[in-house]
């Protein structure tokens, strides 16, 4: 290329012809400037320090602050921080190097002592519950999205649905929301759409039932375990298990309450169900993809008094004790499963409480922590009329 340069030819051409860049043939013209070509050293990179790298004497004097730190230091602390504070009682604010300056220096020279943290791959959708893991079994979660306040109108809460697997949402807009109005909207739901395996919830009264008296189960459970729906209750305060309901939630509320003035509940709705119909739409495959539902029961009337049968799902976390909290009664599955995730199984039918271990970093291993015998009495269901 220097060469073709020197003997003529114009630097664009060179460029075209040797297919590289202009700055390319300029900088090598540049660096054989006034040599001979056989004296020119034409190595694939550019030689020398960068330019605006740290001087090497402050450089070593950083390493010798450290040193020197970490021999005499009463806090016993000689990280980049440290060395800073140290450096700024005998440098000018201009020759102070910053914090990330004295870390890349400490890390070129492997003066660092920590470990980088160590990120471990996320565990599989519903890891809690080895069926839905396995996308063996589909799980819908339920969500209320409170006090949305229309402009010269009713405060509104939007009760929310959608499965884990085909990602079948919906949304329903109550003034007044209710258990009785909730029971009525998953009814309809899984009417529709058909019974999953498994449906989550926080631990609302709504879903729940009241929190205040032991042994209580609410309509919603019960009517989960009539149509031999699994109810699974999220631990209270605790990230990730309701992630997909909450992604949702953010979703209907940046798509159809941020994006439309509504001026009363109506509107809200019918701008809802157009939405919910193109989301569906949209994730067609998914939803083919997913686990087969059930289909509704014909004819099904619910019985509310009838004696409970099969199994709540209660996830928590235990105490310092290694107790846990569910239907206002308090267990100790296992002294030394202290401040760890648990899955307690309550089996109305057989009558007995399962404790396992849940560990996110070791989805797959699910022991089984105590097995307690739960003699619950069959009273009905003592609901507001």
């Amino acid at each position: 290329m220097v060469q073709a340069v020197r003997a003529g030819t114009s630097v664009r051409c060179v460029a075209r012809e040797y297919d590289v860049s202009v700055g390319t043939v300029a900088y090598w013209v540049q660096q054989a400037q006034g040599k001979r070509l056989d004296r020119v050293s034409f190595e694939d990179r550019k030689p020398g320090r960068a330019s605006n790298r740290t001087p090497a004497q402050l450089e070593q004097h950083i390493l010798s602050v450290r040193r020197s730190l970490r021999d005499t230091s009463v806090l016993g602390e000689y990280g980049a921080d440290a060395i800073g504070l140290t450096l700024a009682q005998d440098s000018s604010p201009e020759q102070m190097p910053s914090r990330s300056t004295i870390y890349r220096v400490l890390e070129r020279h492997g003066a660092l002592d920590g470990a980088h943290r160590q990120r471990r791959p996320a565990p599989p959708k519903g890891w809690y519950l080895p069926a839905v893991a396995h996308a063996q079994a589909e799980l819908d979660s339920f969500d209320f999205i409170e006090d949305l306040k229309i402009a010269g109108g009713p405060l509104v809460s939007v009760l929310t649905a959608t499965s884990l697997h085909g990602a079948l949402s919906d949304a329903w807009m109550m003034e007044h929301p209710s258990a009785k109005a909730t029971l009525e909207a998953l009814t309809e739901r899984w009417q529709c759409d058909g019974l999953p395996t498994y449906a989550q919830f926080d631990n609302d009264t709504i879903f729940q039932g009241a929190h205040q008296y032991a042994n209580t189960v609410g309509r919603i459970s019960r009517l989960c375990l009539a149509l031999q729906v699994i109810p699974v209750f999220a631990p209270p305060r605790e990230p990730g298990f309701q992630n997909a309901i909450e992604g949702f939630n953010g979703l209907w509320q940046s798509k159809v309450w941020q994006r439309h003035h509504c001026p009363d509940v109506a509107t809200l709705r019918a701008v809802s169900q157009r939405y919910i119909a193109a989301y569906r739409s949209k994730g067609a495959r998914r939803q083919e993809a997913a686990p087969n539902r059930r289909p509704f029961p014909r004819r099904f009337q619910l019985d509310l008094d009838a004696p409970l049968k099969r199994t709540i799902i209660y996830l928590r976390r235990s105490d310092d004790q290694g107790n846990v909290q569910l239907l206002a009664q308090t267990f100790r599955p296992a002294q030394h499963w202290v401040h760890r995730l648990v899955r307690c199984e309550v089996d109305f039918t057989h009558q007995p409480i399962r404790f396992y271990a849940l560990r996110r970093r070791e989805p797959n291993q699910q022991p089984l922590l105590y097995e307690l015998r739960y003699p619950r009495p069959n009273k009905p269901f003592q609901g507001k009329p």
